[in-house]
């Protein structure tokens, strides 16, 4: 019966956090041998003792317990749930053209991610194209290194689904011809009133007196935004509907001057257009097709509009979502560019930082941002998450991406020797992966002497039995440790703790490599690993056994720098 029972409950712990539920195991025991239903109260008997062992097992001893008594178990996988996009309206496949576009004022964070990757699935899934577009029309909020921080950023989150990128400070010519057209055509006019004044006269639903000049004049007065006016004297104006309800789209601003240096054209130009206005016109002249952004651009959407009807032009159709607030976590760029000026934080890619030049370095996969986005999906809900809520999705994205490719290793923090007097010359060959062998095999040497953790050490007991995993069985006597046996099966008799080592052969250190792993906190730990991980390269994530995940950032010449990404 117990042969029954064990692989099931192997399979229940591992895949439940390490403990395994006795009515799920007794539903399938009954399920593959329905012939025990008349032995019920035996079988929970056996169940609850066979219980007690699995669940004081580690998930990897579990996992490998199973793989070695019934690997088939395994292969029964759940399918993966798959989310699907809601359709695009009037969207035609291989047609569709969608657009990314932060403002270059620092690199991605966390709370772009949803966007650009909701974009991004939806041109894969109708064969189109992303265009990545800079918006750098305010010389005032512009960091110069985001340009190809963003643009690396955003084709490692889509993993070069960027078809283009295009840069709004490289293209106020077209913003210029456009400007002048809509002067031309009477739709336009350059407004020097005061400001004040000017918002009087339309809360009156009245025209100013630029608005009323011939056509031949605007002319004249748009030509000198570029030579004679200064910064707040002038400013272009689209005519509207100057009793619209909503005083914001009354004859609204589309160009004005703003002499600060910009980083990328220095002083060349003066005059730049705003938002909508800039907008409208690359939309149009990028043959954007459908938009995906917040519903919080909704009232743009109209201002554009009144570009669009001004120029005889289609609009694209824009699709909205709801804002994700990110509780307890600051995404804020202006803070952060001043924080790292101040020296409070490295860089952007500062290992505390939600940003993900940091998120990359500790390991995190593109495809954990991909289903966090699904999951949301379109939706014009807005949603709060909290930053515990918000790792603990990705985390579990994450490690369903790296778990099934990366290899295990011993580290051990804070090493202390341990002599096992009486432990014979062993080999001990363990699994590079415990579901996959075909990934090879790690093989350690070891003698009487070890390396352990010291908190592990300082918890060791008198008289109780302890085991080094897949390696021999000891036991704490009058302050010595002796050799016990090296069976698993021994240990199960009366053992308390089964813990993780590292060789050490005589005086000389063999088999084990220095290691560092700076955490999350920006705090690190210090100890040693297997020499195995000698032949790893910067950027391989791999797992530290009972620590967690990490990835190889730099090697130095006696030492290992990990970073660590999570559990």
């Amino acid at each position: 019966m117990r042969e029954i029972i064990l692989p099931y409950a192997l399979l229940n712990a591992f895949k439940h956090g390490g403990k395994a539920s006795a009515g799920a195991v007794l539903g399938h025991v009954l399920a593959a041998q329905p012939e025990l239903k008349s032995r019920i109260k035996e079988v929970q008997q056996e169940i609850a003792t066979t219980l007690a062992e699995v669940n004081s097992l580690s998930k990897d001893d579990q996992l490998r317990q199973l793989t070695n008594i019934a690997p088939s178990l395994l292969e029964e996988k759940k399918e993966e749930k798959k989310t699907e996009l809601k359709e695009l309206p009037n969207a035609t496949r291989g047609k569709v053209v969608m657009r990314f576009a932060p403002s270059p004022s620092g690199p991605l964070h966390i709370g772009h991610a949803y966007l650009l990757l909701l974009n991004s699935e939806y041109v894969k899934k109708y064969e189109g194209k992303l265009i990545l577009r800079l918006e750098d029309t305010n010389p005032s909020n512009i960091d110069a290194g985001a340009y190809k921080m963003i643009e690396e950023d955003a084709q490692w989150l889509t993993k070069n689904n960027v078809a283009s990128v295009v840069i709004q400070s490289d293209r106020l010519h077209l913003y210029y011809d456009y400007a002048e057209k809509l002067v031309r055509n009477g739709k336009a006019y350059v407004c020097i009133c005061e400001p004040d004044a000017w918002k009087e006269i339309m809360t009156k639903k009245m025209s100013c007196s630029c608005r009323e000049l011939p056509t031949i004049e605007n002319t004249k007065r748009y030509h000198a935004l570029f030579i004679s006016y200064k910064t707040g004297e002038a400013v272009l104006r689209l005519k509207t509907d100057i009793t619209h309800k909503n005083p914001a789209m009354r004859d609204f601003a589309l160009m004005r001057i703003n002499e600060e240096e910009h980083p990328r054209t220095k002083r060349k130009h003066r005059v730049w257009p705003l938002m909508n206005f800039a907008v409208a016109v690359d939309d149009h002249d990028l043959g954007i097709t459908h938009t995906v952004r917040a519903k919080d651009h909704m009232d743009n959407e109209k201002k554009q509009r009144c570009l669009f009807e001004a120029l005889n032009w289609s609009m694209p159709e824009h699709c909205y979502v709801g804002r994700i607030n990110f509780k307890d976590l600051d995404i804020s760029k202006t803070k952060t560019k001043e924080l790292i000026r101040q020296g409070v934080y490295s860089g952007w890619d500062d290992i505390r930082l939600p940003f993900f030049r940091a998120l990359k370095r500790r390991g995190y996969q593109p495809e954990a941002f991909v289903r966090f986005a699904l999951e949301v999906g379109l939706t014009q809900n807005d949603k709060t998450v909290s930053e515990e809520e918000f790792y603990k999705n990705i985390n579990a994205f994450n490690k369903d991406v790296i778990d099934g490719a990366s290899n295990r290793y011993f580290f051990v923090e804070e090493p202390k020797e341990i002599v096992i007097e009486g432990a014979p010359d062993h080999t001990t060959t363990l699994l590079l992966h415990p579901d996959n062998p075909k990934k090879g095999k790690r093989i350690l040497k070891t003698h009487e002497t070890f390396y352990i953790s010291g908190p592990d050490y300082d918890a060791l007991h008198a008289d109780t039995l302890y085991r080094f995993m897949d390696c021999l069985n000891f036991e704490k006597r009058g302050g010595k440790f002796f050799f016990h046996s090296q069976e698993y099966e021994r240990y199960k008799e009366k053992g308390e703790r089964i813990m993780h080592w590292l060789p050490k052969a005589g005086n000389a250190v063999t088999n084990v490599v220095n290691v560092e792993v700076l955490m999350p906190d920006k705090t690190k730990r210090i100890g040693l690993g297997e020499s195995a991980l000698k032949k790893l390269y910067v950027g391989d994530v791999v797992q530290f056994e009972r620590f967690g995940f990490v990835r190889l950032d730099e090697r130095k010449k006696d030492q290992l720098i990990f970073w660590y990404a999570h559990k």
